[in-house]
């Protein structure tokens, strides 16, 4: 069984910066584009990043483009987010995901991923 575990959400100030991280376990890490989602009370989840299973293709939300970062390292089985320059508007609860992708495409839909993490929750304060 497939395993998203995230942690080091919290909360800072309009400025700030917070580094995610996602564990992945129980399959082949290596052959998954994984993605960071995000959601706000009352909207949608969102795409905000993606990268491919090498890491050598990346994506980004226009919304967090510049400022934040994804990464990922195989050997660990594990995918992260970088944030800088945080804004209010960035509050919500942050969930990892992974895609089958062995071509290394990125989505953006939700319908595209098919494990998910519980989630973390960024706040950020103005």
């Amino acid at each position: 069984q497939v395993q998203l575990v995230e942690s080091g959400g919290g909360s800072v100030q309009a400025g700030g910066s917070l580094r995610l991280s996602c564990a992945i376990s129980g399959r082949t890490f290596s052959s998954y584009t994984m993605g960071w989602f995000r959601q706000a009370p009352g909207k949608d989840r969102e795409f905000a990043a993606g990268i491919s299973w090498n890491g050598g293709s990346t994506d980004y939300a226009d919304s967090v483009k510049g400022r934040f970062t994804i990464s990922r390292d195989n050997a660990k089985n594990t995918v992260y987010l970088q944030m800088n320059s945080l804004k209010p508007e960035d509050t919500a609860v942050y969930h990892c995901a992974a895609d089958y992708s062995p071509q290394g495409t990125i989505g953006q839909g939700v319908y595209e991923y098919d494990y998910w993490g519980q989630g973390t929750q960024v706040t950020v304060s103005s």
